[in-house]
């Protein structure tokens, strides 16, 4: 079976690899000249790399780690301590952990929280407890009924402080969709808490040894080639075809540098691109389905990514760190945390700035000043003084549009991966699977959208078997 996959993210790839899998034929077709979607990474003039995001990888992401072994480079994984690290705005330059014993979840979660003393008072200890231990006990169920609210609602439904939000949450909200708890669903924390609390090693940490382009879609790209797959990049679609019946007849792609359009044709068809570009390019008849009409109600969340070279190193701590800045949410000195891009003496940190919305239009120097500034306050030690740190160079890159926004009620807008048309698909983070808007998400969907396709494959094989055994009935007359 034929099946044409527009858009090389995570998503498009992991659903190719999976049909290949089953013995069908993928052909991806991606629009931009780099695979990889919202993790893609360049090379600039002096070789190094630069990325969409800063890519961190959970304990609690079975399908990303059995993506990974079955494609054999779980070494490519840089497993850290097991740790949580935040930064003290309140004293500069200074870090305040969660540290992980070698027990079982929840336990370890309860010890770490309980060993640290320089964010939470005991009282607040406590309020975190009676707020978050039901929560988890209560299961997935009720943590799918918070939707409704957002995580500061919820929390304020718990009893739990301001402070103990300001402390804690604040950071990981940001760090999980880029917005801040009294705008994010309390689904998305809850389920994210659930999974780190009570999986051992579910919060655990790893970084890839070098580019996601390089290090993960790549091998992506060999495994679906070898098997009879394709991959095109320069590939965009202009216009979704379709048949009389409104199913998918195929994908017209725009020809580049003077070269006419052409027409791709398969047995099935799958939009692996953001929710935001399959709405602009739905077929007008389909816009009158109410499955299509629902995708309205998704957004994706701009996000703005930075990298940054320095002439010294700024510290030497090999692990995530978590800002608490009203302008960062996470960052990391990828010369520590990535073999591929070690340097024992220059910093290169990466930053995400997020909340985004009121920068993503702003331009890369005002960016750049605002995060310097930001960065006084992280590393005082470098930035002051006859000899702060100087600056090599930098690179910016804006997301206008990534995971969709995940706002109260956006659970009901999340569509599956089979659509009302009988042979198109929809793959991302943004349809319904229990990852949410995350690298495993999309991993997870792309594996459901394949084995939507397959079973329908299957079926259908099934059937028309079924209709070659039918025997013609006998004329008794002239039996």
């Amino acid at each position: 079976m034929r099946v044409a996959i527009a858009g090389a993210g995570l998503a498009g790839l992991s659903c190719a690899k999976y049909l290949t899998d089953a013995g069908h034929t993928p052909i991806v077709l991606e629009s931009r000249d780099v695979l990889g979607g919202l993790v893609a990474a360049w090379q600039d003039n002096d070789g190094d790399w630069y990325e969409t995001g800063l890519h961190v990888f959970f304990g609690a992401y079975p399908n990303m780690l059995q993506l990974f072994k079955e494609l054999g480079i779980e070494d490519r994984l840089q497993w850290k301590e097991h740790t949580m690290i935040f930064n003290q705005p309140e004293k500069p330059g200074t870090y305040s952990r969660f540290d992980f014993p070698n027990l079982p979840a929840p336990l370890n979660g309860i010890v770490a929280i309980l060993r640290n003393n320089d964010m939470l008072t005991w009282s607040e200890k406590i309020e975190l407890a009676k707020g978050l231990v039901p929560a988890m006990l209560r299961g997935q169920k009720y943590v799918e009924a918070t939707d409704q609210y957002t995580f500061s609602e919820w929390l304020k439904q718990q009893g739990v402080s301001d402070e103990v939000q300001q402390d804690i949450f604040i950071a990981a909200s940001k760090s999980l969709n880029f917005i801040n708890p009294d705008e994010i669903s309390a689904v998305v924390l809850l389920t994210a808490l659930s999974r780190f609390l009570q999986q051992k090693d579910g919060s655990k940490m790893a970084f890839l040894d070098g580019s996601p382009t390089e290090r993960l879609c790549q091998p992506l790209v060999d495994y679906i080639s070898e098997r009879g797959g394709e991959v095109h990049v320069n590939a965009p679609l202009k216009e979704i075809l379709l048949n009389a019946d409104g199913s998918v007849k195929g994908y017209l792609m725009r020809g580049l540098n003077g070269a006419e359009d052409f027409v791709i044709t398969a047995d099935a068809y799958v939009s692996a691109m953001s929710v935001d570009v399959v709405k602009v390019l739905l077929p007008e008849i389909w816009k009158q389905n109410e499955y299509f009409q629902l995708l309205e109600g998704l957004e994706g969340v701009p996000v703005v990514n930075l990298q940054l070279w320095f002439d010294r190193k700024l510290t030497d701590i090999d692990q995530l760190l978590f800002s608490r800045s009203p302008l960062l949410s996470v960052y990391a000195d990828m010369s520590n945390t990535c073999r591929g891009y070690a340097d024992p003496d220059r910093s290169m940190l990466e930053l995400v700035l997020a909340p985004a919305k009121d920068w993503i239009k702003k331009s890369d120097e005002e960016i750049l000043q605002a995060t310097l500034a930001e960065l006084e306050n992280l590393f005082p030690a470098h930035f002051g003084g006859d000899n702060p740190a100087k600056l090599l160079k930098y690179h910016v890159v804006k997301t206008p549009r990534s995971v969709y926004t995940a706002i109260p009620g956006r659970q009901n807008y999340r569509p599956t991966q089979q659509t009302p048309i009988n042979n198109f698909y929809l793959s991302g983070s943004y349809t319904m699977q229990p990852y949410l808007g995350s690298m495993e998400g999309a991993v997870l969907s792309g594996k459901l959208t394949a084995q939507a396709i397959n079973a329908a494959h299957q079926s259908a094989n099934s059937h028309s078997l079924q209709m070659q055994n039918i025997q013609p009935a006998t004329n008794a007359a002239t039996a």
